[in-house]
């Protein structure tokens, strides 16, 4: 994957993130801070980081729990170590966050 290609699909992959929050009945704000980063802040002063790390062509998250990378393999952004997926640890993350279920994926 080229460059360009890698930061089509790691924004494609942001606004999917940004919009889910958005439509997640959850208290909390997301914004983009800069060029592919996104800012998730809860209520409670903690905050999730999404983004963008182009060198290593992955999607990066820091939360309460630690750090995540994400390589895209094809179909979907799969955490380096464990292989799970995204949108999953995403919504994991922030249920923890906020103390009730979130689920961020699609269906």
């Amino acid at each position: 994957m080229n460059d360009s290609e890698f930061i089509a699909l790691a924004d494609q992959a942001l606004k999917k993130i940004e919009l889910a929050l958005e439509t997640s009945d959850t208290d909390l704000d997301c914004s983009m801070t800069s060029s592919g980063v996104l800012e998730i802040e809860f209520d409670d002063g903690g905050k999730i980081i999404v983004n963008r790390h182009a060198v290593a062509k992955e999607m990066w998250v820091a939360a309460r729990s630690g750090g995540f990378h994400f390589r895209w393999d094809g179909q979907s952004w799969r955490d380096t170590r464990s292989g799970r997926e995204l949108m999953t640890v995403l919504s994991e993350l922030v249920s923890a966050q906020v103390g009730m279920s979130v689920d961020l994926r699609e269906g």
